[in-house]
Parts: structure tokens; C-alpha cells; sequence
């Protein structure tokens, strides 16, 4: 754990250049942007629950990316960038219409360069849900990359409702729940707030917000319908999972097997590396090898 937090503290900061774009229906999301040549790749990068731009692994993308002198966007989810969004909707593990609107803004300001994809734990499932269900997806991307994605909701969130684990599940729920008090002030009514106080669980907290807010009828029915798993065989756009074996979000049993998915989707499961972050180097370590990896595979497929 101390080499963990070693690596983690060595991230520098990133200067990044902000901006707010306006949803189709109404709401907004704040873009951080790291500038580059216009003709250099455009790599997206979508975050993970409650994540963002100063999430460790945007900030080592970031890094990687300016050795390379490609550019990025971080697209925040809805309610992530520091400001609460304008809708009583927020954002999910399968916001597969989210990315696919984002992406086709970036894919038409690339103006030919390649645009790539990075998912990073929520933000990967979500991707590869839209990349399994968008037939023009191939139009859009050159490649893309999932990292640490929860691809079976189901068996995720129960693995972070019990043991160790629940004191990740009680720092998300800590930002989470504060979001929801803030909803419930614009919003009165627009779900059961004692319920949501009380939950304890990610179960719990979207059996009460998460699935009504976004049109699920409960957990289950979240969990089923928002994991990636189940589309990864339709994938037609290049495609890197990379999933540690010992990620506490995402038993080993459950990452999905070559059976399973396209001929274009390359799956790499190391032994160690937890969740999204892979430490790498002697001691204190560093996290810089999951940016170069993925890096390396876009170069891959630029031929």
C-alpha cells in the first residue's frame, strides 16, 4: 500500500484548458483539454465513478500524451466537474448515448488526425457499451482502449458491497450522497432521500437514485442492462481491455473470455496492477506504465 500511495503522489499536475459544451437536451458538460499539434492524434479520455481531470490516471494519461505531443479531452460526466448539471439526471455505467454524442463533437474537430478512446473504470464500461451497440462506432474511432472496466455490473457491484472492499464503496458513496442532497434541493421529490441517507451499499444507493434518475426500473435492472459484457462480440472498431486479475472492483471469474468477444478486441489481464493502477518501477514506484501501454496499442493501430 505504501508503494501505492508513493506512485500516486508523484503524479504532477496537469495544466489543463477548460471549457463547457451544451448537451442536446438541454444540459452541459465541462471539456479539460491538453492543446497539441492540430495534426497530432486526439485521445478522449473518459473518467470513472466520481472521477475526473485530477483523477490519478488523467493526470499520467495526460503526461504520456504530452511526451508524445498528442492531444486530449476529458469530457466530465454530468455533475463531475465541480459544478452540479442543470437536469435531475446525472450520469451512469452505461451512458453509451453520452459517449457516442461526445465523441462524434471530437471526431468532427480532429479534421483527419486519428481519434482514440480511453475508458477508465466506469468510463471504460461505458465506452464499450457504445462501441458494441453504435453500428457506425468504426466511422468515429480509429481504436479504443478499456481499463479496469467493470464489464459485469452485476458481479462488480456485489464484489464492492462486502469485506474490504466497502471502504472504496464509502468514499464513493460520501460524494455521491452529497450530490443527491443537492439534487433534492432543486428537485424536491425526485427520489426518496431517507432511503438514500440510509443506504450503505452501491446496491443500495442505486435501488434508490442511480437506476430511477436514468430509467431503470431497480439495481438489477441497471446492473443487467448497463454492463458491457454482453456487447463486446459486436465490437468492430480496435479495441484493448486491459483488466488487472487482482482488480478488487472486478473478480477475476467474471472478465470476459476470447470466446466472448470480437476478433478486434485484444484482451490483456496481468497478474497484479488492482484497479487502475498498475504500479510499475522500484520503490515508491510509479504509474506510468498503463498510459505507455495504452499508448503503444493506438500507435499499433495507426500501422
Amino acid at each position: 500500500m505504501q508503494t501505492l500511495y508513493g506512485a500516486l503522489a508523484g503524479v504532477p499536475r496537469v495544466d489543463w484548458k477548460r471549457e463547457r459544451w451544451d448537451t442536446p437536451d438541454g444540459d452541459f458538460v465541462d471539456v479539460d483539454r491538453l492543446p497539441g499539434p492540430a495534426e497530432s492524434p486526439l485521445v478522449a479520455l473518459f473518467h470513472g465513478l466520481e472521477g475526473g481531470s485530477n483523477s490519478h490516471y488523467a493526470r499520467a494519461l495526460a503526461r504520456e500524451l504530452q511526451g508524445r505531443a498528442w492531444r486530449g479531452a476529458l469530457p466530465h460526466f454530468r455533475g463531475c466537474s465541480g459544478e452540479p448539471n442543470r437536469l435531475p439526471r446525472a450520469y451512469h455505467s452505461g451512458d453509451a448515448d453520452e459517449i457516442g454524442w461526445m465523441l462524434r463533437r471530437l471526431r468532427a474537430e480532429a479534421r483527419g488526425a486519428p481519434l482514440f478512446a480511453v475508458g477508465v473504470s466506469l468510463g471504460g464500461n461505458a465506452l464499450l457499451k457504445w462501441l458494441g451497440e453504435d453500428g457506425e462506432a468504426k466511422r468515429v474511432l480509429a481504436a479504443a482502449a478499456a481499463v479496469s472496466a467493470p464489464v459485469d455490473l452485476m458481479a462488480a457491484g456485489d464484489a464492492l458491497g462486502r469485506g474490504f472492499n466497502l471502504v472504496y464503496t464509502y468514499a464513493f458513496l460520501a460524494t455521491m450522497k452529497r450530490k443527491g442532497e443537492e439534487k433534492l434541493r432543486r428537485f424536491p421529490g425526485l427520489f426518496d432521500g431517507r432511503a438514500m441517507r440510509r443506504a450503505r451499499t452501491l446496491r443500495e444507493f442505486d435501488d434508490v437514485v442511480t437506476a430511477p434518475l436514468h430509467g431503470f426500473r431497480d439495481t438489477d435492472d441497471y446492473w443487467t442492462r448497463a454492463s458491457a459484457k454482453p456487447v463486446l462480440g459486436r465490437i468492430a472498431v480496435p479495441t484493448l481491455l486491459l483488466n488487472a486479475r487482482n482488480d478488487p472492483f472486478l473478480p477475476a471469474a467474471a472478465l470476459p473470455v476470447s470466446a466472448g468477444v470480437s476478433r478486434v478486441v485484444r484482451l490483456e489481464f496481468p497478474d497484479e496492477g488492482g484497479h487502475a493502477a498498475f504500479v510499475s518501477a522500484p520503490f515508491p514506484g510509479n504509474i506510468a506504465w498503463m498510459p505507455r501501454r495504452v499508448a503503444a496499442f493506438f500507435e499499433e493501430t495507426m500501422g
